[in-house]
């Protein structure tokens, strides 16, 4: 997240950060984005006690406030309904840390490492109601080294993150979604 905003505001993007929203008053994003200057807000999902629609109101609702074009997952781990997602399609993407289609879902370094893969790396997408299915808008990769750990693995795509994430949003902003590979 922090990436993003500070790629937005260097002066030169065509889009521009309205908001930061979490799920939880203790993300660590809130605090850097306020810092930032970009106004933020939390809906705590665990009060919805497993309400999926009244939480995604919630969420909605606090959208409709400051009127998006397009919204950026980065960390945001729940998983969204059809009913959300629907009205965002083509507008929503969501970064996430595997080379998609391989090791949807969570847990995606040491799936990568179990299989014995040589590369790995990140992939930013458009959101569908099925998870981590959407079209993907660019990839990073990292090689996978002998004696790597998930935490090492990890690390280095986080590096990639930083990099692919605000290049993809930077055209996908301009009108460009042909995939880009880092």
């Amino acid at each position: 997240m922090v990436r993003l905003v500070e790629d937005m505001q260097s002066g030169d993007h065509m889009a521009e950060p309205v908001l930061v929203l979490a799920n939880s008053a203790d993300a660590g994003g809130l605090k850097k984005a306020e810092a930032m200057g970009v106004p933020t807000v939390a809906v705590d999902h665990r009060p919805f006690k497993g309400d999926r629609q009244a939480f995604e109101s919630a969420l909605q609702g606090e959208l409709d406030k400051v009127s998006p074009d397009i919204l950026c997952l980065a960390g945001f781990m729940r998983v969204l309904t059809e009913s959300f997602v629907a009205p965002w399609e083509g507008r929503m993407l969501n970064i996430h840390p595997s080379l998609l289609p391989k090791y949807k879902g969570l847990h995606t370094h040491a799936r990568a490492l179990e299989a014995g893969d040589t590369e790995h790396g990140c992939s930013v997408h458009l959101v569908t109601p099925a998870l981590d299915d959407g079209p993907i808008l660019g990839q990073a990769t990292v090689p996978v080294l002998e004696g790597d750990t998930p935490d090492d693995l990890a690390a280095r795509v986080l590096v990639k993150e930083h990099l692919l994430y605000p290049a993809v949003l930077r055209r996908f902003a301009a009108g460009d979604n042909l995939p880009i590979s880092l």
